[in-house]
């Protein structure tokens, strides 16, 4: 398996976008080509070199917003940094506020300080390209498109695609997941799963009031759909002449094996996905403080190896769920019983 450290984590699957720029209207076919030539060209940058300062007091997020003004050009104009008042641009002030706010739930929850566990600078980009949809982490920093207006919205009005992009530098930091075929789609579940908590905890909900939907808000009224997936019915989060129907399955009966997408990294993250929505359901409360914590543990798990696989992975939730609560204790159980509920384990 090759690796793919260093291949940007972009939010908006390929399949979409090809979807888009063969059944779209002219523009919105424009719009799909020129972001699926520019994510195909665009290469990552390794490692936190040529960063600002980050933050020396843990608990205080140090964060730096820049405006590519509809370049491509990284990290663009600095226009908001930790402490500025709101801007008044949408888009800047959305990144500074959701930056802030996934800071703040690895802070309180994980008593991790920023995405390398040392303060970290958190460095936005807003107005990136031209009707560019997508949003994606590149080693560095987050960058956010402004979507076309047509089918997606901004891509920095949902918290949880903000939430989404930093944890893939934690995930980065910590179990380096090859971006590619069962251990990229957990590279792509984990950001999903820690994306869902942050606005989980922002909102102060239980996992019974929480919507389990990534990417809510991203579409516009046109659009056919509540948002790109959903942790509670995968499959089921959008049905659109334009975009085609949600692909993600919710077992191991129905996994998709594909060449497209890295193998399926965000088709398959639907699995994962739905085994922590279920266990979420089963322990009830506030997700964050049982379940969030134990992926954690998971992620940061030594035996997390580059190369794991689901099966790997749910065995160590497992395992790591004994240790922290106990092996008679509801929780393990609980794990246990969503990871056979998806085909991962066996009952």
């Amino acid at each position: 398996m090759t690796t793919h450290h260093h291949v940007p984590r972009r939010f908006l699957p390929p399949y979409v976008l090809e979807r888009i720029a063969t059944q779209g209207n002219d523009r919105l076919r424009d719009c799909a080509r020129h972001t699926l030539v520019d994510d195909r060209h665009f290469r990552a940058r390794a490692g936190s070199t040529g960063l600002p300062p980050g933050s020396l007091q843990p608990g205080q997020p140090t964060r730096y917003i820049h405006s590519a003004e509809q370049q491509r050009t990284l990290p663009g104009q600095l226009v908001r940094r930790e402490g500025d008042g709101a801007s008044g641009d949408p888009a800047i002030d959305e990144a500074y506020r959701w930056l802030g706010a996934t800071y703040r739930f690895f802070w309180d929850v994980l008593q991790r300080h920023s995405i390398d566990g040392q303060g970290m600078a958190l460095v936005g980009t807003v107005h990136y390209g031209q009707d560019y949809e997508n949003a994606f982490w590149d080693g560095t920093q987050m960058v956010f498109g402004d979507g076309d207006g047509e089918l997606f919205n901004r891509f920095t009005i949902a918290l949880e695609v903000v939430a989404h992009e930093m944890t893939h530098g934690v995930i980065e930091r910590e179990a380096k997941l090859v971006y590619a075929q069962q251990p990229g789609a957990l590279n792509e579940s984990i950001a999903d799963v820690f994306g869902s908590l942050v606005k989980q905890y922002q909102r102060g909900e239980t996992a019974e009031q929480a919507d389990w939907l990534i990417g809510e808000g991203l579409f516009t009224e046109r659009v056919d759909g509540r948002a790109l997936r959903s942790m509670a019915e995968p499959g089921s989060a959008y049905d659109d002449p334009v975009l085609g129907r949600d692909p993600q399955p919710r077992h191991m009966e129905d996994y998709v094996e594909t060449e497209a997408d890295n193998g399926g990294v965000h088709i398959n993250s639907g699995i994962p996905n739905h085994a922590f929505y279920l266990a979420a359901m089963t322990l009830g409360g506030h997700a964050w403080e049982h379940l969030g914590p134990l992926w954690y543990d998971t992620l940061l798990d030594r035996r997390l190896a580059q190369e794991s696989d689901f099966t790997t992975f749910a065995g160590l939730t497992l395992d790591n769920a004994r240790r922290r609560f106990g092996a008679t204790s509801r929780e393990p159980q609980a794990v246990a019983d969503a990871w056979h509920a998806v085909g991962v384990l066996l009952p």
